[in-house]
């Protein structure tokens, strides 16, 4: 680790000194600076870890040179505080210099579904979207709805919304998967408790130098949109349908009256998916034992339940239960993702070390 650590310093300086003197390339700009960014949280860490092992070498060096006992019971408790303090810092040390996911900068598509459950399901989808949108209000994101359809009585069948923030991807990759909740429904008369789910995809965007799509295979149709119960909003084609041909995936969006902007939110969300299939292929190439759960975002997979009566959630990826549902579905995710996200580095961590 030591002398990864070296190589991380020495790296760090190299680029400063190479920003310092202008870098003309704007997209060699971009990546030294995302570089530079992820490499001074780890230089950080070693200088507080240098600190305090320099202050544990110092009162080491005390304690032998002291003779006062009441002088030495105050050193020696301070040798343990900077003991405990050095560990904690070279554990934190240990993890930052675990090999960066590329995607987890970038910005983030998201899709939910109503599953089973009915219109149940459908207002579940919709409590999900605005307990992430509330999340991304505190975090300072910004989120804007792409498409949608809505529920028979309320809710969606179906949401996507484009999220954009600093590290969005990184913490929402783990949102992926099968959400459950067990609640009294607002249909029901008697009371009784029913279980309803939403399905959750978190798809990073890529750029557009990342993910080339050719025009020929792009079907493009086009047609009025639709509202609820499917009628006619308006009387131009501005809907837009894209088939991309190579691969069978369909994009429809009629959220906006332009058929330009319906057309460049198809694209994008298009480029989104590609690019995730692109990363399904990746993960299926890894050694199966090298891949976590926790980081796949498979949506497949039945992450999370939302138990109303007992004001619980429990994640079962991680064994994580909280009772505090009423601030989670207000967006008080975060001690959920930070749980995740220490998890998932501690497998990738074990098997690094196995």
């Amino acid at each position: 680790m030591w002398e990864r650590l070296e190589q991380v310093v020495k790296r760090f300086h190299s680029i400063e000194a190479e920003l310092s003197q202008g870098v003309e390339d704007t997209q060699k700009l971009r990546e030294l600076g995302r570089e530079h960014k992820y490499l001074s949280t780890i230089v950080a860490l070693y200088e507080r870890w240098q600190r305090l092992e320099g202050a544990w070498q110092r009162a080491k060096e005390e304690l032998e040179s002291t003779k006062d006992p009441e002088w030495r019971a105050l050193v020696v408790e301070e040798i343990e505080r900077l003991e405990k303090d050095k560990n904690q810092v070279e554990e934190e040390l240990r993890l930052s210099l675990l090999p960066p996911d590329p995607d987890d900068d970038k910005n983030v598509i998201m899709e939910i579904r109503a599953g089973t459950g009915g219109d149940e399901a459908a207002l579940f989808a919709g409590d999900l979207a605005r307990m992430y949108q509330r999340y991304c209000d505190k975090r300072g994101w910004k989120w804007e709805i792409s498409d949608f359809t809505e529920g028979n009585i309320g809710g969606y069948r179906e949401i996507i919304f484009q999220i954009r923030g600093e590290g969005a991807y990184g913490w929402l990759k783990y949102e992926g998967g099968v959400h459950r909740v067990q609640r009294v429904p607002q249909t029901e008369s008697q009371g009784r408790i029913h279980t309803s789910a939403a399905s959750v995809a978190v798809l990073p965007e890529p750029e557009e130098i990342e993910i080339e799509i050719k025009e020929s295979d792009i079907r493009k149709d086009t047609y009025c949109s639709s509202g609820h119960g499917g009628q006619s909003v308006n009387t131009t084609y501005s809907a837009v349908r894209l088939v991309h041909i190579p691969t069978g995936i369909t994009v429809a969006i009629q959220n906006e009256r332009s058929q330009i902007k319906n057309y460049e939110t198809a694209l994008r969300i298009l480029r989104a998916r590609l690019y995730e299939l692109e990363l399904q292929k990746r993960r299926a190439a890894e050694d199966s034992l090298r891949r976590s759960l926790i980081s796949t975002g498979d949506r497949s997979v039945k992450i999370r339940t939302y138990n109303f009566p007992q004001n619980r959630v429990t994640d079962h990826r991680i064994n994580l239960t909280l009772y505090n549902l009423e601030q989670v579905m207000e967006g008080e995710i975060h001690p959920l993702l930070e749980a995740l996200r220490l998890a998932d580095k501690m497998e990738r961590l074990s098997h690094i070390e196995t």
